[in-house]
């Protein structure tokens, strides 16, 4: 059995409940709460599959960063909210009135933020296979800066920038070599990686040359991302310091000094019990303790930083819930608890085996009795949302919770076996309102012919 799940497994058969995040309780009703709020009175006002999301968590989670960054980085520092994590439109306005960045990876992302209203300036373009179109679609809507991960890449915007007879912003992506370990998936700052230019083959240098040959585009300097869900700072702290001598090397060998160092994001967050919690402000302090000291000791200027947190700003503001249809004990093997949603609104058990802190919503008093397998409701044998988890007796109409699901879940939802997407309830203060509906059937069909 994996060591977290058997480790659960032992907590709980204790009696104990995990608390896995700081706003998650317990009610006088025996009920699970989120953000305050009673848990089963949601799904039953709203109906499940439900994500919930804490505004509240995720604007404290914001601050932390803003501050963070502001008191130990030069004046136009600033965090970009990964759009990626979690994308609507009332995302991008929280980020507009926290004063964050917006870190976009494709032209619906882009699009939304156009939508909501959000600072053109403040959007910066990520992705390894941007398109002409898209490069288009970008430059038309004014975005801030490119971050440009390839060769092709780079004439590609210039060519474009110069139709427009604008010069437009970039920073060159490059891979810093850097082994996060994490999950091979979404590791990306090895020499190896889909994403950005090798520092170590030499390659970097020769983008830094022609970007800076070009005459629409202006380098602003450089992004780097070592990869998601790293617990351990020393990767962010080596990743930094790589390329800070890199800088240094660029400047010394051809006479160009970076204005602007992007570090990426990748912080982890606390999925289960034996998960640690993170200090970002912390983190982001050591961080940039170590860059003053190494810019002194190189001999260039402390650069503008930028950030790109996504998972540890909406993660612990996300849970699921779901009604339980039916369980199935198998003797001398398994028991299956099967529920109304699944790999459509949460993949990454299929894609990941990703961990999560179960419970059942209207039983969160109650005493553990068996392990269950969760399943969802597609008909597909990888269809679960976690393995060997330790619940009460479950029966058909029990409201299952899975917390830490802000992050990746609603962002990769599909439409799988043509089931509708679950809607998106917003929980602030005490109320709740609906920030994206439930999808219908009708929605499934709009644009079949």
């Amino acid at each position: 059995m994996n060591k977290k799940l058997f480790f659960l497994f032992e907590f709980y058969s204790k009696g104990a409940f995990i608390m896995i995040c700081s706003n998650i309780g317990i009610n006088k009703a025996g009920h699970l709460t989120f953000a305050g709020q009673d848990t089963v009175e949601l799904a039953q006002k709203y109906s499940t599959p439900l994500y919930l999301i804490d505004e509240d968590k995720i604007r404290e989670k914001m601050r932390i960063y803003v501050k963070a960054v502001a008191e130990n980085f030069p004046s136009g520092s600033m965090p970009l909210y990964a759009r990626k994590a979690l994308c609507f439109k009332k995302i991008y306005g929280i980020a507009k009135e926290e004063n964050m960045g917006v870190d976009v990876v494709s032209p619906g992302e882009l699009y939304t933020a156009a939508q909501a209203g959000f600072p053109m300036e403040k959007v910066f373009f990520h992705g390894n296979n941007k398109t002409d179109e898209d490069i288009e679609f970008a430059i038309e809507n004014r975005i801030g800066c490119f971050i440009c991960d390839n060769l092709d890449e780079l004439d590609a915007i210039d060519e474009t920038a110069k139709r427009h007879g604008i010069v437009q912003k970039i920073l060159l992506r490059l891979t810093p070599g850097i082994d996060p370990h994490t999950h091979v998936k979404i590791s990306t700052g090895k020499v190896d990686s889909k994403f950005g230019i090798a520092i170590e083959t030499g390659q970097a240098d020769e983008a830094i040359k022609a970007a800076l040959e070009k005459k629409n585009v202006a380098l602003l300097g450089y992004h780097c991302h070592i990869g998601s869900q790293t617990f351990d700072i020393k990767p962010f702290v080596d990743g930094a310091e790589i390329m800070l001598k890199y800088i240094a090397h660029i400047k010394e060998s051809l006479g160009y000094e970076a204005d602007i160092l992007n570090l990426g994001g990748g912080m982890g967050v606390r999925y289960v019990e034996d998960d640690p919690e993170i200090d970002y402000a912390a983190n982001i302090k050591g961080i940039a303790d170590m860059m003053k000291s190494k810019c002194r000791e190189l001999g260039i200027k402390l650069p503008v930083v930028l950030m790109e947190p996504g998972r540890s700003i909406v993660a612990d503001a996300g849970m699921t819930l779901y009604t339980v249809g039916g369980t199935k004990e198998i003797p001398g093997y398994k028991n299956y608890v099967s529920v109304d949603g699944g790999m459509t609104d949460n993949p990454r058990y299929t894609l990941y085996e990703s961990p999560y802190t179960i419970a059942l919503a209207n039983k969160a008093n109650e005493p553990v009795e068996k392990r269950y397998t969760v399943g969802g409701r597609c008909c597909e044998s990888g269809d679960l949302i976690q393995e060997n988890v330790s619940l009460p007796k479950a029966e058909k109409g029990d409201i299952l919770a899975v917390m830490t699901t802000g992050a990746y879940n609603y962002s990769m939802a599909s439409h799988y076996n043509r089931i509708p997407n679950p809607p998106v309830v917003m929980l602030k203060g005490g109320e709740s309102y609906v920030a994206v509906k439930r999808e219908t059937y009708a929605d499934l069909m709009k644009n079949d012919l």
